[in-house]
């Protein structure tokens, strides 16, 4: 008996109101059409199209945080109000609303219950620019003598920031339009009518308050009851005839002016209210002063309550008279079916008028009142304290109040003080609960006579104070006014709770009385779940302390005590749930069980026919029936039975009707299978087969008009009530045909029990395939169960297949364990063709001579079409095992490290899964095995290797000892290639090489998206792209792969690269790309890759034909997603320019980060139209350069192709490098490129004199001391006089090392031999721009003559050549 929540209502679609006020977070359907709610209203002219195309104009918002968390956050920024009568709920936001009706439905389990459905939505502004902020659901109570109670209907009343109040109906019918104040509506609230409680308590009327920024505006409720009726009316009236009109009365409303506050945020009405003489003469002398006069009777007043800040909370009284009522001017709109027309009005009401007037009408607005000033009288002045919002209690005595230091205060409305603080509750919302006491629960005291004529006195009533905490989400019940916490629940952080605090409108003394509607005063709206929850709260917890046992212990005694005061029923109505409960019992051994149910069963028997109840006498008949055939089985199974006939493997093939070799290639196929099927399930020591405890017996089966069936129950519970009856019989160890005929009289069908027996079959295959005299066993329960009554009919139609025999073959094709179900097929094709056997030598045997060639015929028919179904099913059975054999087959890896994608497990394959995966199901699984074990393509290629008709040994020698090398590489292969080859040949087609490399390609691609990291992924992707032999799968799997994992991550990569001008830092590589730096690199590696295999196909796609996809003859049936292949086929023709120019761009990208270059900017290189041109569709035709180049452009360029070949050049011959060697080899997969012929390449794309780049390369090649390889470099260099004036530069640069900084003693003495001119130009050579100081001299002295050789004698340079020469030979000779 403790506070609980209950779920009362759910949400039908609450996304689609979420999409229609949030156009941001709505989802698109895959043909791009945005969802529109089916039970939007049709009318154009009520809600209007445009609310439909605001999507356009939606500025884009910032994505990530901000939109995950606005797609669970988003009933927070909503306007919210639901009817207290749970008839009508309205989500409002800005300018639109959707309005929710409860219907009654069927959920998903078939249980009926309440949800709310969207019953209109549109927009509800007028005006240009107003937003809803505020929104009743008022319900209206019915004036028909007849009614039941619920109200008459609903009307929701919506504020806005023009300072406009609108009356609408449940269908969103404009029905009033006020405008009371011009600033924008605050809040709007309610009170209705209520019995007061005790005598001297002051009957409150109804009203609608409406609180503005400096004012409170309280509408007379009467009179907006009436109003709102006739208005209702009216519409009704001019929708059916059009040109009636009524002149209902205004509105009587009172605007008080707020004073001496700073700012308002929330109020609460408390209502009119008198004060005792000592508390009107304590309020006059405060006010007046000591000479203050005092009144006879004390005045009435209105009482207002404000929260904002300065103060914190104001308290504001306004005496009743003091000011006349004031007559609004009201806009009345008129709905019909063909038009919505508003009218406003200075004052009255307006009937219908012509266009002109009508427009001169709404465009004056109707005359503002002023507000009568009222001061506040005192408050809770607190200058850093801002109050957020009030909730007055239902009693109007105590109000909560929220402020944004987190706290919740509890006030007494009556003292104005604060009597009670909770902390910790920022961004709280409250409410309450009051609960009345139940006068009959209450135990009788001794008391006198009570004056209200009741011993018990009148009945208590508790209020709860509900917390709402959505940083904690969690919602918490306390006890008023210093009561403990009786309840809290977790109910998640996005929540709403709703407080109406007012019930329905229209209601007085009288009616009230007679009405008792069904209303919620709290509700909790969760848009998680999609539902509506309201908290229950017992009575009896707000009578006692902290702990509340005592309380709870008396509520149990009191509910004990009314159940013993009432009659006990027979107990015979008790026997099926007493005799129920002691079968569902674990300790009870069975013959206790057995022994209780036959003596029920007895005394039923002996009592007389007419007392004995039927359906008990039949429930306990069946029960006793369950458990003697419960103990007929357990004794069977005891029976210490052992078959003493010889079991031999010729045997098998004759059971089994295979040949020799037949036989053998099953054996051998399935020593494989079980051979490399090492996922064998776990077994416990007290996990023993055949057992079943009769409790479990009992809950399986059950008895319905004298036929046993099997109850719905789970996989496992089916194999372990089959195990029961048949795994025993399964190993010979009880007796086969006692078990058959026990369960066949016990009421099983021929059809249950194959069912039954196949599950256990299939599910035990580890235990079969280890034992083969099961198969035996198996022919014989087989052969028994087909002789069964009703399994086979005899009068079958001959062209049709058997029911029976297809039952068993569905279960093996659907069956996971291949093995066993192989096995199975195999002999339920014996056992078929030989009861098709005995039909046929039956019908012969009783056929005439003249008709004996007929019948055979038809038998013959019969046969043939079921034994084709078992033949295929045999092909399917045997490629489907070997294929499993294949994914179960692991090489045990050395070297390479194995990633958590590469540790998940392949699902097992089953007929079933191969026939719906598709014409590349086969292809596909192979492909997810070949990642799992990472195989290298050539492996799959060598595997596929056809024999050498002519020299056969050499042939398989060479191929094992490419095998053999892969092994030694890191890779034991064991049994794959053998495997693999036997793949091969049974699925000629599935798995021709080009499919399989091709699904191969995609897995690894696929694989690598997920985890971006993993670059040896799309290496990987890469080669086995490269290993398609035919062009047209290759250049459509290279398209599909670029348009759907990489061309988002090159444009990233690319702007990125851009915007900061160098290669980018590992923190904005996984920000931008979602990879680390190194990953980068090889990702625009391998994309590089992949652009010049695409063109490359594209070339050779021509000279092709498209390639013909066939099916193996077993698997034409299949069907299901259109396989990888088959869509690269249907891909269109690439944009050559367009490929090479992405090709071009990713180049430069992957030199830049390769390289670490610095200051550059990729998209730099290219004019407006190349980078207009980049990241569109491959097979687009894209305006490209053409022509000349700005010299700019190939400036910038040719600056660019040095950079890449001084770094090439660096990298390569650096001194550094040997030592960074092995690092970089384990952090860059794949291998590097020729970066200085890719130079050459992009220099004639770029349209760079390639010249320029091939001497730079042979200056750089010197300028590192490898001299060999730049005398061979030379030999392309076209301009060779050039390059002999920049080659003598570096000449000096050497020379100048030797003899300049070295400082020796022989050197210092050359020095002064040589000449003038020399001297000095050695001097003003820069030696530390060398690279590789540590050349020798006899190498530079080659270099000499190699320069002498290009210069020619009239060149300015010759003579400084000549005087080089003779120097380098100086310093030669004492070095000899």
């Amino acid at each position: 008996m403790a506070c609980s929540i209950v779920q009362f209502c759910y949400f039908q679609d609450l996304q689609a109101a979420r999409d229609f006020l949030f156009p941001q977070l709505r989802e698109e359907t895959p043909s791009g059409v945005l969802r529109r709610d089916p039970s939007k209203s049709t009318n154009w002219e009520d809600d209007g199209w445009g609310a439909w195309e605001e999507t356009d104009l939606q500025e884009p918002e910032e994505e990530g945080n901000t939109c995950r968390t606005q797609r669970t956050s988003w009933l927070q920024d909503c306007v919210l109000s639901l009817s207290p009568t749970n008839d009508l709920m309205v989500i409002a936001r800005e300018q639109k609303a959707v309005f929710l009706v409860p219907k009654w439905k069927c959920s998903d389990k078939g249980k009926e219950e309440m949800q709310f459905a969207v019953g209109w939505s549109g927009s509800l502004n007028v005006e240009e620019g107003e937003r809803v902020t505020s929104a009743l659901c008022i319900p209206l109570a019915s004036q028909k003598r007849s009614s039941t109670g619920r109200p008459d209907w609903t009307c929701i009343v919506v504020g806005f920031t023009s300072g406009y109040v609108r009356f609408y109906t449940e269908n969103g019918v404009l029905l009033l339009a006020q405008l009371l104040n011009e600033d924008p509506v605050l809040q709007l609230k309610c009170r209705t009518y209520e019995i007061p409680r005790h005598p001297g308590v002051t009957e409150q009327n109804e009203e609608l308050s409406i609180l503005y920024p400096a004012a409170i505006v309280t509408i007379d409720g009467f009179s907006l009851f009436q109003s709102l009726r006739a208005c209702r009316n009216q519409v009704a009236k001019a929708a059916a005839s059009g040109n009636e009109n009524i002149q209902p009365p205004p509105l009587a409303y009172k605007k008080w002016g707020l004073q001496d506050i700073d700012t308002i945020i929330d109020h609460a009405s408390i209502g009119i209210m008198t004060l005792s003489p000592f508390d009107q003469m304590k309020t006059a002398s405060n006010i007046g002063g000591f000479n203050a006069a005092i009144k006879n009777s004390p005045p009435a007043m209105s009482q207002y309550i404000t929260v904002g800040s300065n103060p914190f909370t104001g308290f504001f009284y306004a005496l009743e008279g003091s000011t006349q009522p004031l007559l609004s001017h009201v806009a009345l709109a008129v709905a019909s079916k063909l038009t919505s027309a508003l009218f406003n009005a200075a004052s009255g009401w307006l009937g219908w008028k012509n266009k002109h007037e009508e427009e001169a009408v709404q465009k004056q607005k109707p005359k503002m009142e002023p507000a009568t000033p009222l001061a506040v009288r005192f408050g809770l002045p607190d200058s850093r304290r801002h109050g957020e919002s009030i909730c007055l209690s239902p009693c109007n005595t105590l109000a909560a109040v929220t402020d944004d230091f987190g706290r919740v205060i509890l006030l007494d409305v009556t003292r104005g003080i604060a009597i009670r603080m909770w902390k910790g509750y920022r961004d709280a919302q409250i409410g309450w609960i009051q609960i009345v006491e139940d006068l009959h629960e209450r135990v009788p005291e001794k008391v006198d006579f009570s004056p209200f004529g009741n011993t018990q006195g009148p009945s208590r009533v508790a209020q709860f104070l509900v917390i709402y905490a959505p940083r904690r989400g969690i919602l918490e019940v306390w006890s008023t006014q210093q009561g403990p916490r009786v309840g809290a629940f977790n109910v998640g952080k996005h929540c709403r709770l709703l407080y109406p605090g007012y019930k329905i409108m229209g209601l007085n003394n009288v009616t009230s009385q007679s009405w008792q509607p069904q209303t919620y005063q709290i509700c909790l709206v969760d848009p998680v779940s999609a539902s509506v929850k309201t908290v229950n709260v017992p009575f009896h917890l707000a009578l006692s302390d902290k702990k509340s046992e005592r309380a709870k212990d008396m509520h149990l005694v009191k509910k004990l005590a009314a159940l013993l005061k009432v009659k006990s029923p027979d107990p015979v109505h008790f026997y099926p749930m007493a005799l129920e409960s002691i079968l569902a019992s674990e300790r009870l051994p069975f013959s206790c069980l057995k022994n209780i149910t036959e003596t029920l069963m007895d005394t039923l028997k002996n009592q007389e026919l007419e007392s004995v109840d039927e359906g008990l006498f039949q429930f306990c008949a069946n029960k006793l029936k369950l458990l003697h055939l419960y103990e007929s089985i357990s004794q069977l199974n005891s029976l210490d039975f052992h078959s003493d006939t010889p079991f031999s493997v010729n045997d098998l093939a004759v059971l089994l009707r295979l040949d020799e070799r037949e036989l053998h290639k099953l054996q051998t196929l399935l020593d494989k299978y079980k051979q490399e099927n090492t996922r064998a399930s776990v077994r416990f020591s007290d996990d023993k087969d055949g057992v079943l405890p009769v409790k479990t017996f009992l809950e399986y089966l059950e008895y319905e008009k004298d036929v046993l069936n099997i109850k719905k129950i789970s996989e496992e519970e089916y194999v372990a009530l089959g195990s029961f009856f048949f795994w025993k019989c399964l190993h010979g160890e009880s007796s086969t045909e006692d078990m058959c005929h026990t369960l066949e009289s016990a009421g099983l069908s021929p059809q249950q029990l194959l069912s039954l027996l196949l599950s256990v079959w299939l599910s035990k295959e580890k235990d079969i395939l280890d034992k083969p005299r099961s198969v035996c066993c198996l022919h014989t329960m087989l052969s028994l169960l087909s002789k069964m009554k009703v399994a086979i009919d005899d009068t079958w139609d001959s062209q049709s297949v058997s029911p029976w025999w297809q039952q068993m073959r569905v279960a093996c094709v659907q069956s996971e364990n291949n093995g066993a179900a192989l096995l199975s097929a195999h002999v339920g094709h014996s056992v078929a063709a030989q009861i098709s056997n005995n039909i046929i030598e039956k019908k012969f045997s009783q056929t005439a001579l003249g008709a004996d060639a007929e019948a055979l015929t038809d038998s013959w028919e019969a046969l043939s079409l079921d034994t084709e179904y078992w033949k295929l099913l045999l092909k399917q059975l045997e490629d489907c095992l070997l294929l499993q054999t294949l994914l179960h087959t692991k090489g045990s890896t050395r070297t390479s490290k194995v990633s958590s994608l590469q540790a998940e497990p392949l699902p097992r394959l089953s007929v079933k899964k191969l026939l719906e995966g598709g014409k590349g199901g086969i292809a596909d699984s192979v492909a997810k095995w070949v990642f799992k074990q990472d195989l290298s393509p050539e492996l799959l290629k060598l595997a596929n290797k056809e024999e050498d008709v002519e020299n056969p040994d050499e042939h398989e020698e060479g191929i094992n000892k490419r095998l053999l090398d892969m092994s030694e590489e890191g890779t034991d292969l064991g049994a794959i290639p053998d495997l693999l080859h036997l793949a091969y040949e049974q699925f000629p087609c599935s798995l021709e090489l080009d499919v399989l490399h091709a699904h191969c390609c995609w897995e690894y691609v696929v694989q690598w998206n997920k985890d971006p990291e993993e670059a040896r992924y799309f290496v990987r992707s890469i080669e086995h792209l490269k290993h398609i032999l035919n062009a047209h799968v290759q250049n459509g799997i290279a398209l599909m792969m670029w348009n759907t994992f990489l061309v988002k991550r090159f444009s990233a990569a690319t702007y990125l690269m851009d915007k900061v001008g160098k290669s980018p830092k590992d923190r904005l590589c996984r920000r931008d790309v979602g990879m680390s730096d190194t990953a980068m690199t090889s990702f625009l590696g391998s994309c590089l890759d992949l652009l010049q295999t695409l063109l490359e196909a594209d070339v050779s796609r021509d000279e092709m034909q498209v390639p013909v996809l066939d099916t193996e003859d077993a698997w034409l049936s299949v069907e299901g997603p259109i396989s990888i292949v088959e869509l690269a086929l249907e891909q269109k023709h690439i944009h050559y320019p367009l490929v090479e120019h992405h090709s071009i761009l990713c180049s430069i990208l992957y030199a830049v980060m390769r390289f670490s270059l610095k200051t550059v900017k990729p998209l730099a290189l290219f004019d407006s139209k190349g980078k207009n041109a980049f990241f569109k569709d491959l097979t687009s035709i894209q305006l490209l350069p053409s022509g000349e180049m700005d010299p700019n452009f190939i400036s910038i360029r040719q600056q660019f192709l040095l950079k890449v070949v001084s770094a090439a050049v660096q990298a390569q011959h650096s001194v550094a490098k040997d030592q960074d060697c092995s690092e970089e080899a384990a952090t860059t997969p794949g291998k590097d490129p020729d970066w200085p012929g890719l130079a050459m390449d992009l220099s004639h794309h770029l349209q760079v004199n390639e010249d320029v780049v091939r001497r730079h390369y042979v200056g750089e090649l010197y300028n590192h001391g490898v001299d060999h390889l730049a005398e061979e470099a030379i030999l392309q260099v076209h301009d060779k006089e050039v390059l002999a004036s920049q080659l003598l530069v570096l000449t000096g640069q050497r020379l100048a090392h030797a003899l300049l900084h070295t400082q020796t003693k022989e050197g210092m003495e050359l020095l002064a031999r040589l000449p003038p001119t020399l001297c000095t130009w050695l001097k003003a050579m820069n030696p530390q721009d060398l690279q590789n100081t540590e050349v020798p001299i006899t190498t530079t002295a080659k270099l000499v003559n190699k320069v002498m050789e290009l210069l020619p004698e009239n060149h300015g340079q010759y003579s400084l050549a000549l005087h080089l020469i003779e120097a380098v030979e100086a310093i030669c000779i004492p070095s000899l």
